[in-house]
């Protein structure tokens, strides 16, 4: 029996599990024709029908073709001349989060104080079962003034439960009094380790904001989710990514108890989401992923666990990004660390012996530069010789603020940024303050970083953006905000051509997976995963994007995904 405490919504998805995707018609074979394709292939780049048989494609040119190769059982889709792409990557998500956030208290959009204090008397009297009241997604860079929530403001709505509300890049979260007097966090409590207790400079009394590793003081206390909880978050999470066009997520950071679970939910059929999972550490967890490289045995071949995720600083919203120099609108920070440099270098050097790769999140410069520097430590402390695999694609997740001396390290080191373009379509609106007009240059620089030879795995670090694939092709393309507005000096310049968008949708997260001769382009042998598209994102103008939808998710041959009735 579910928990008489779980949430309405929670219990309505529970009743749903089966419903993860749209099933198929059952068949072998599947072919696709009178098609719009951009396979991503060097020597064959557009086409017009693709063959899958098994799960792989056998073929890729003409419809006439095609056709005639088909099995006589095949199943045969006339697509009326819809673009299809090669099935789309995030490569950087947070898959439990993503059903979190449609499962639960969610503040997305959420643009003024007294609306997020309206929003949270309504929660507080829809939900007067649940002994913590948790949202996520408030941002407070869009209101005026664009200040922090206080304990005060969410005092003023609920008093007589503890409120626990995240912001929206999950770096730092505001509680009202009741959770600060139950954590014993008061004036005189010290900043832990990698966090800070925000103090208000005239009282001295916690703020109610906590920022990275102090958010744990009040975390710690709300009460975990059950398995069944965390099992519908995975299913919910992973249908919404298969609805909007993703075939795989690179997930960023999970536990071994998750992949369980993901586990029996393929084997009952109720995800096909393909998976490439880092474990989060430092941690028990990722001691055992380093004792075993990666190589345990996995419970289906749409999940892949090889890779390591780690923290070395914040967020920039929250003035959590370890910056070189103090933060331009607050002078008396420079950022946080949140995990200590000597750590990281010792699981550097042990993923290199035990063949993970290592993911570790960086965003400010001087972050980015501390990773770069400890990378390039340990792969001198580590020859080719001692490695199980000779180039290891180490990875920095975000890689969203750099010193001009450090773009051409990535190449230069084989080190991956691992980047999410609608991240600079948000931050635009308090990015330049916290930077100033010099550093600004050096963030989102994805055309200093192609330029200087890197390859660069696109992804949407959903649920702290939407997650949809639509988002960051129209945000690598355009750099501007879905309203088409850029403030001065946004640097255009940075912008990418559609050919690299897709690539970094498609080319960048298979290289960083080490799957490139699987995913990534539609080519004979490889993968049968395709995204199909309501319009030719390759060539209308920027704002008809935003308006293009997935119609069709392919994920081994499989129609998983479809809102389209098309001929057979």
């Amino acid at each position: 029996m579910i928990d008489q405490a779980f949430p309405m919504l929670l219990r309505i998805a529970f009743c749903l599990l089966a419903v993860a995707t749209v099933p198929s018609r059952a068949s072998e074979a599947l072919v696709l024709h009178n098609a719009n394709i951009y396979t991503g292939a060097a020597d064959q780049v557009r086409a017009e029908a693709v063959l899958a048989i098994d799960g792989r494609i056998a073929f890729v040119g003409t419809s006439a073709e095609a056709l005639r190769r088909a099995p006589q059982d095949a199943r045969r889709i006339d697509l009326g001349g819809l673009t299809i792409l090669p099935g789309l990557t995030d490569a950087h998500a947070h898959l439990a989060g993503i059903g979190w956030r449609e499962l639960n208290f969610d503040l997305t959009g959420v643009e003024s104080l007294p609306a997020l204090q309206q929003r949270l008397r309504d929660r507080a009297a829809e939900d007067r079962i649940s002994p913590w009241i948790e949202g996520r997604g408030w941002l407070e860079s869009r209101r005026t003034p664009a200040a922090f929530p206080t304990r005060q403001d969410l005092d003023a709505a609920v008093t007589s439960r503890p409120v626990i509300l995240e912001r929206i890049d999950g770096h730092a979260v505001v509680v009202n009094s009741l959770a600060l007097k139950i954590a014993g966090i008061t004036g005189a409590s010290p900043n832990p380790p990698g966090g800070e207790i925000l103090k208000d400079p005239v009282t001295g009394e916690p703020t109610g904001m906590l920022i990275d590793r102090a958010k744990a003081l009040v975390e710690d206390l709300v009460p975990p989710p059950t398995e069944q909880q965390i099992e519908i978050a995975l299913v919910t999470g992973a249908k919404r990514s298969v609805q909007v066009g993703w075939t795989q997520l690179h997930y960023a950071g999970t536990t071994y108890q998750e992949i369980a679970l993901l586990c029996r939910l393929y084997a009952e059929g109720k995800t096909s989401l393909r998976l490439y999972a880092a474990i989060g550490g430092p941690g028990p967890d990722a001691e055992r992923l380093l004792a075993s490289g990666g190589s345990e045995k996995s419970c289906d071949e749409r999940l892949t666990v090889r890779g390591l995720k780690l923290y070395m600083d914040g967020a920039l919203g929250s003035r959590g990004a370890a910056l070189l120099a103090p933060y331009s609108d607050s002078p008396e920070t420079q950022g946080l660390l949140v995990n200590d440099a000597d750590e990281i270098l010792r699981i550097a050097k042990a993923a290199l012996r035990s063949g993970v790769q290592l993911q570790t999140h960086a965003i400010g410069d001087r972050g980015n530069r501390l990773v770069l520097d400890l990378y390039e430590q340990a792969f001198a402390s580590v020859p080719p010789s001692q490695r199980i695999v000779a180039e290891p694609r180490f990875r920095i997740e975000h890689a969203q603020v750099l010193a001009a001396e450090d773009i051409p390290r990535f190449a230069k080191l084989g080190v991956i940024p691992s980047m999410q373009t609608s991240h600079a379509i948000s931050d635009m609106f308090f990015a330049p303050s916290r930077l100033g007009p010099r550093r600004i240059k050096g963030a989102y620089a994805w055309r200093s970083l192609f330029d200087a030879g890197a390859i660069i795995a696109g992804g949407s670090d959903a649920p702290v953006e939407q997650g949809d694939p639509i988002v960051e092709f129209y945000a690598a393309v355009a750099r501007r905000a879905q309203d088409g507005y850029a403030g001065a000096d946004w640097g255009l310049d940075q912008r990418m051509t559609r050919d690299e968008a897709l690539r970094i949708l498609t080319i960048g997260p298979a290289y960083a997976a080490f799957q490139e001769n699987e995913r990534g382009t539609i080519e004979q042998g490889k993968l049968a995963d395709f995204t199909v598209l309501s319009a030719d994102i390759m060539k209308v103008p920027d704002a008809e994007i935003l308006k293009t939808r997935a119609v069709m998710t392919i994920i081994g041959g499989e129609i998983m995904h479809e809102i389209l009735t098309v001929s057979d």
